[in-house]
């Protein structure tokens, strides 16, 4: 009998509510902090930026979240996404290893950014906001954002990471044939961009500059809200759908994960796929190892510093606790633009430091040699982002194999790369440089840290 490739859920077992891991860690997560003040903030210190919903969802101690109706009809656009065996990757790699991957590229915008951004946009319009301010890395988030918009009559406004700006030509006009302006970030349109072009003229930009530049607008005009696509606790929930489908997918299979892998730039992405694993890890029914993987050139969980830090270059966003490379570190600009942010969401950030996930840094080209064999074994092009996971996947089936001993392993497959060919191209024909981290950029970064301690 032939084994299944393909474990397809139908409409009816789509979740109806969010799971917040919250409540289920084995250790009190910390605050975040005024930027000013250095103190504890409370809800009403968010409500310049976001609708009373997501504030109290940012802050929610219930473990399940109900899921609106008017997201549940728009999540049915692409949702369940589709879950598959990597058969012919297994047989490439010659591995007793059963590989899996949870793709989110059938959205349609590509990417798993579309279940945040869906509902962040339905709160805001019932929250009776007219325009989101926002920023974008690779173009994915900005993408999703946009169709978001559009589906809830809203105006959007994307300050997109200059480098990808200019490399992802296509993801820009995605997004303006949404009906989205977009910025090349820095700009010189708000203070904390005119700021950066007066220091650093030809600035290639980053994820916590364009942040500062959203979060201006968003600040300073009553009709706006700012919308996040990754870090922040209700964005992270909004993705779990994700990982309750995979639960169900894998259950399907017969299997339990060995590894749950995943890429990591702010942490919405790999949070969405194994936080309803790890409440089983944290239960002590599932015994699996949590790896999440980034680029070498911007290695916060492997290289950063635990500590407090802006969410953003121009220090307006509160402090949280995260590994960090410093909020003015500027990463290089690797093609896997969704990954080059300075930090990562507090709660993955603490799972990694109590041991509960490891971390692995990749250069590009690493990242792109286990794109291209994915690839032509499995006929699917993977964003630049989820490379980085399925290196590491590959990396682990060869241990499997060298080891004869057969591993379940979950890859969380976040998107396409059909906009990202030019990184493709860049690889095959020899163009792409390893452009790992100087570490004197490092230093220069974590000198910058506020020095708020954590509590032991």
């Amino acid at each position: 009998m032939t084994e299944p490739l393909q474990f397809n859920l139908q409409e009816d077992d789509l979740p109806t509510a969010w799971y917040n891991l919250l409540p289920d860690l084995p250790f009190a997560p910390l605050p975040p902090l005024h930027p000013g003040t250095k103190q504890p903030i409370g809800p009403a210190d968010l409500a310049p930026l976001f609708p009373e919903s997501l504030i109290m969802q940012e802050v929610s101690t219930e473990r399940w979240i109900d899921i609106p109706g008017p997201v549940l009809d728009i999540y049915r656009l692409w949702r369940p996404s589709p879950l598959y065996r990597a058969r012919r990757l297994e047989q490439a790699l010659q591995t007793p290893a059963h590989i899996y991957f949870k793709y989110e590229g059938t959205s349609p915008a590509g990417s798993h950014k579309p279940n945040t951004a869906v509902a962040q946009a339905y709160y805001n319009k019932e929250a009776g906001i007219r325009r989101l301010t926002t920023e974008t890395g690779a173009g994915q988030w900005g993408s999703a954002l946009s169709m978001a918009c559009q589906f809830f009559g809203l105006d959007c406004l994307v300050f997109m990471v200059r480098a990808s700006f200019e490399q992802k030509p296509y993801r820009r006009i995605f997004i303006e044939t949404m009906g989205a302006e977009v910025r090349p970030s820095p700009s010189p349109t708000t203070g904390a961009g005119k700021r950066i072009l007066d220091e650093t003229p030809d600035s290639t930009g980053s994820l916590g500059i364009a942040i500062s530049e959203a979060v201006e607008v968003a600040a300073t005009n009553e009709d706006t809200s700012y919308s996040l696509g990754s870090v922040l606790n209700h964005v992270l929930l909004h993705q779990t759908v994700v990982g309750l489908e995979a639960k169900k997918q894998m259950e399907m299979a017969g299997e339990q994960p060995d590894f749950v892998i995943g890429c990591v730039g702010g942490g919405s992405n790999y949070a969405g796929l194994s936080y309803p694993f790890m409440a089983d890890k944290v239960a002590g029914t599932l015994d699996a190892r949590f790896i999440a993987t980034e680029p070498a050139a911007c290695p916060t969980l492997t290289r950063g510093e635990y500590a407090y830090d802006f969410g953003d270059t121009g220090e307006m966003t509160p402090l949280v606790p995260m590994y960090t490379l410093g909020h003015t570190f500027v990463p290089a600009p690797v093609h896997a633009g969704g990954l080059r942010y300075h930090g990562d969401a507090p709660s993955l950030s603490a799972l990694v430091k109590h041991g509960l996930m490891e971390a692995r840094a990749y250069t590009q080209n690493q990242a792109f040699e286990a794109g291209v064999q994915f690839a032509r074994t499995q006929g699917i092009i993977p964003g630049p982002e989820p490379t980085h996971a399925i290196r590491a996947a590959i990396d682990e089936a060869i241990v499997a194999r060298e080891a004869g001993e057969k591993k379940v392993i979950l890859i969380g497959l976040s998107g396409h790369g059909h906009f990202d060919m030019g990184a493709y191209d860049d690889y095959l024909h020899g163009r792409l440089p390893e452009v790992e981290y100087r570490e004197e950029d490092v230093v220069a970064g974590l000198a910058h840290l506020p020095g708020v301690p954590i509590p032991d």
